[in-house]
């Protein structure tokens, strides 16, 4: 496994560094599918930031954490990184027992929500992301979205071979976008 540590307004040591090297190195013991590591330790007002991102084969685990002391925040986030490997590696362990998706779109309660929602005077597009669109079954779409924390996740549907959306919907449940032909 590649493990990249990077730093921004802090320098640590080598001992800290060797530290945390071996730390993300037996993340392998759970997980051997896992390609890269990334580690980012910075520091603002007070406290360290440190951000772990995981690459396991294409899905990409992330935790971050804050904290005043540098091992504290990247042994927080370090847990946080094998909470989110073990719950993917049951989730392949039962993928094959999944038959049926428990996905589903209202397109009218979309449509009601999207038509109560006000219109913002002026629309600016502040951030643009670039990114790879991985083929999956919308289950497995969710699951990435959980991990990444996000409300959204955009991918390409091993079925129909089109792109989709799946979103977290305010009652708790998961949507799914699929556009018609």
């Amino acid at each position: 496994m590649d493990i990249r540590i990077k730093t921004r307004n802090v320098d640590i040591n080598d001992a800290l560094k060797d530290y945390m090297e071996s730390k993300m190195s037996k993340l392998e013991k759970f997980f051997s599918k896992i390609m890269d590591s990334q580690v980012v330790v910075s520091f603002n007002r007070g406290r360290y930031t440190v951000e772990v991102t995981s690459n396991a084969n294409g899905v990409v685990m992330r935790g971050e954490e804050r904290d005043s002391d540098i091992r504290k925040a990247f042994d927080k986030a370090l847990k946080n990184i094998e909470r989110q490997v073990k719950k993917h590696k049951d989730y392949l362990k039962d993928r094959a027992k999944l038959k049926s998706h428990d996905v589903s779109l209202d397109i009218d309660q979309l449509m009601s929500e999207l038509e109560s929602e006000p219109e913002p005077e002026e629309s600016e597009i502040v951030k643009t992301k670039k990114f790879d669109v991985r083929a999956m079954d919308p289950k497995e779409a969710t699951m990435q979205m959980d991990l990444l924390g996000h409300s959204f996740f955009i991918f390409k549907n091993m079925e129909s071979g089109k792109l989709n959306v799946v979103y977290r919907r305010n009652d708790g449940g998961y949507g799914l976008l699929d556009p018609m032909e």
